[in-house]
């Protein structure tokens, strides 16, 4: 058994230390949880640029210590000039994920910090930004160094993004990914934090940050125009939630796919006299898994798209219904066209009032489109992949729509008063994770440590097979892959701890008896939890 790390009265969780160095600072200083996480989001920006960077999306979960839940959503839309007719006329049948043409979307991460922070004003943080931004500025222009995961990372059409122009000077060695501890300087790009530090966030959009973006993504080709970027803001939206026997669980709305995790929770629950850990248990998950993703995949995209109120499918009727759907003697077929490719951080913090945050950003597929703008310093994301090309469909590529999300942070109230923290990267995966990891802490009871570490299974493509296959990190336990094998699904071990496939995951929870946070992120990320 692992010990998981207890503070005293706060913590931060992240997948580099430095991120999380950067998050204790800012909680010694007096900063609250938002601050914390506004200030490791800047430096993780900066240190970890194949899971996300400022030129990617954010979704935030805030809960006050007396209970209102807040949810941010900082996902970007499509440009004025992304337009289907747009990609058809160039040839395409789908959006390429890389180069110019995968920069599609406006970046919303930075509107994202700015919202969070007028939220941590109004709840008494008092921090000046070019403090929260001081460590991402020190380690862009001083250097920081390249982590194991960016040297080991597997990523799709990873060839057309050493081909994308000026990437393989920024990111590459000889032409090979950087070795691990390689000392790597981002100039630009401080420049540009530095200006936001003393201009302020919106600067990013409507300043003259703005304008070097704008022009950049104009000379490359971009489907985004200065006015999408001056326009652009953050939004507050109202959070889905779940509720379970013993908690209530709460995700992010539509386009996120926090639907996802919260179908998965709730049908679980509803298929009766399961015990956690048992081949039955991660039976029944795989199979909620399957309906859920055959429900986000219906329902999920734009909110002015949606076929359904997603609260709706959350009704304990709803869940009822899909429950008694899930074959509980054998897996169900689940048809699967291609590999699941997704590239993310989450991050969590608890400070001594309460106050929690769940926190996750990312440029979507590592390094985004591979587009680094030469005056700012910003990798581009490609999150506008997701969209389809199909006019027919409810995901459709629409100017100022925003395509179905894999982000979604997750956190619980439990009845007893814990608040739990928690979130993982991993693509189209993350609800996979989020179940498994949630179920191990909350049904088998183990500690968080144990919860997080434990090996993983994951729904994925083969290559040209049409099928999914069940693939599990080699040391799952041999007894649950036999029970599994027995069910019917199709088992592929895998040794990739630190290709992401299995994605890094975080916890921390906040005893409300004696205000101690326990609080632990993945040995298969870079990072760990800090606190005071």
């Amino acid at each position: 058994m692992s010990e998981t790390p207890v503070f005293s009265t706060a913590a931060v969780a992240a997948p580099h230390r430095l991120a999380a160095e950067t998050g204790q600072t800012i909680l010694a200083a007096g900063g609250n949880a938002v601050e914390a996480m506004v200030a490791m989001a800047a430096t993780i920006a900066v240190v970890y640029p194949h899971m996300n960077g400022v030129g990617g999306d954010g979704f935030w979960l805030v809960r006050e210590p007396r209970g209102r839940i807040h949810a941010l959503d900082a996902s970007g839309p499509a440009g004025s000039l992304a337009t289907i007719k747009r990609y058809r006329e160039k040839g395409y049948d789908a959006i390429p994920p890389r180069g110019t043409d995968a920069t599609l979307t406006v970046a919303g991460a930075v509107s994202g910090w700015g919202l969070a922070l007028e939220l941590a004003k109004a709840l008494g943080g008092q921090l000046p930004l070019d403090l929260l931004l001081g460590d991402a500025i020190r380690f862009a222009r001083d250097g920081y160094p390249v982590s194991r995961s960016e040297e080991r990372f597997v990523t799709g059409e990873e060839s057309a993004l050493y081909e994308v122009p000026g990437f393989a000077a920024a990111f590459l060695v000889e032409g090979r990914r950087a070795p691990e501890g390689t000392q790597r300087q981002t100039p630009r790009l401080a420049d540009t934090l530095e200006r936001l530090a003393h201009a302020g966030l919106a600067d990013f959009y409507r300043g003259d940050v703005g304008r070097e973006i704008a022009l950049d993504l104009e000379r490359i080709g971009s489907p985004i125009t200065r006015k999408d970027l001056e326009t652009y803001r953050a939004r507050v939206v109202e959070p889905l939630s779940v509720r379970l026997k013993h908690s209530t669980i709460y995700n992010l709305p539509p386009p996120s796919q926090g639907l996802a995790t919260l179908l998965i929770l709730g049908m679980v629950e509803r298929l009766k006299e399961l015990r956690a850990e048992t081949p039955e248990h991660h039976h029944a998950l795989i199979e909620a898994a399957k309906r859920a993703f055959s429900l986000r995949d219906r329902v999920v995209a734009d909110p002015r798209n949606l076929a359904h109120d997603p609260s709706s499918l959350l009704a304990p009727q709803a869940l009822e219904r899909e429950a008694a759907l899930i074959d509980m003697k054998r897996a169900a077929s689940f048809p699967l066209s291609r590999p699941i490719d997704g590239d993310t951080i989450w991050m969590g913090a608890i400070d001594r009032n309460g106050l929690a945050v769940s926190y996750i950003q990312s440029v979507f597929w590592a390094y985004g489109s591979g587009c680094l703008l030469p005056v700012t310093g910003v990798l581009w994301h490609n999150r506008g992949t997701a969209f389809s090309l199909d006019p027919a469909s409810r995901n459709r590529l629409e100017p100022g729509h925003r395509p179905l999300h894999s982000l979604n942070p997750a956190m619980a109230v439990f009845d007893d008063g814990r608040v739990l923290s928690f979130g993982a990267m991993g693509g189209e995966t993350q609800p996979q994770f989020l179940s498994q990891i949630f179920s191990r802490y909350a049904e088998a009871g183990m500690g968080l440590a144990d919860a997080v570490e434990a090996p993983r299974w994951l729904l994925d493509a083969k290559p040209r097979e049409r099928e999914a296959v069940l693939k599990v990190e080699s040391h799952f336990d041999p007894g649950l892959i036999r029970g599994l094998s027995r069910f019917g699904h199709r088992i592929e071990e895998m040794d990739e701890a630190y290709s992401g496939r299995f994605g890094h995951a975080g916890m921390l929870v906040k005893h409300p008896r004696n205000g101690r946070v326990e609080a632990v992120h993945d040995p298969r990320s870079d990072g760990g939890s800090l606190g005071l």
